[in-house]
């Protein structure tokens, strides 16, 4: 009976780590959505604020003085996964496609972990996913990425930064709440 039991069990974290992956897939893609209707509001906002500071923007591309567009820390992960792991620099058509495989698989391995968490200790879904989210955020985006010097230390961005990636996350934990949930009632 007891090893009922534990197969019992076996098959509900395989359950909910699949249902953890396919919630880490859905909610990275919604996460990209809502950071593109962010960013083209946030541009919306900058290029109706007038024509003076539109011609200053534009001199300040000229001059240079505008910050030089960084590499995301999912493509800098790639490198070093690439160049580390298989002796190989990455071309930038390979870069083009890294960027995503990154961020959806570490979408879907934190929701893996999640999903299993969930069906040993239903306790952390409490929350609807924003904790996972917030989680997600501070393990990650501060702690991890700058860690591994694929970003600044998080002292070194404005607060706008960690509200847009916070808020982000939480995108993240609620819709991949949402999706195991209803994932895991379908299996």
């Amino acid at each position: 009976m007891n090893t009922k039991n534990n197969n019992r069990q076996e098959a509900d974290i395989l359950k909910g780590l699949a249902a953890g992956i396919v919630g880490g897939l859905v909610a990275s893609f919604a996460m990209n959505k809502f950071q593109a209707a962010w960013s083209a509001i946030a541009e919306s906002m900058e290029d109706s604020g007038g024509k003076d500071d539109k011609k200053k923007n534009q001199s300040d591309k000229k001059s240079g003085q505008q910050k030089e567009e960084q590499e995301p820390a999912t493509v800098k992960a790639a490198e070093m996964i690439s160049e580390n792991v298989f002796d190989h620099e990455l071309t930038k058509k390979e870069k083009k496609y890294a960027e995503p495989a990154v961020h959806y698989a570490t979408g879907a391995s934190s929701a893996a972990v999640y999903g299993a968490a969930a069906e040993l200790y239903p306790q952390v879904t409490v929350g609807a996913g924003l904790p996972f989210g917030t989680a997600v955020w501070l393990l990650v985006d501060e702690g991890a990425v700058p860690a591994f010097g694929l970003s600044k230390s998080p002292l070194e961005y404005p607060p706008s930064t960690h509200t847009y990636a916070l808020v982000s996350h939480l995108v993240y934990g609620l819709t991949t709440e949402f999706v195991r949930r209803a994932v895991r009632r379908a299996l």
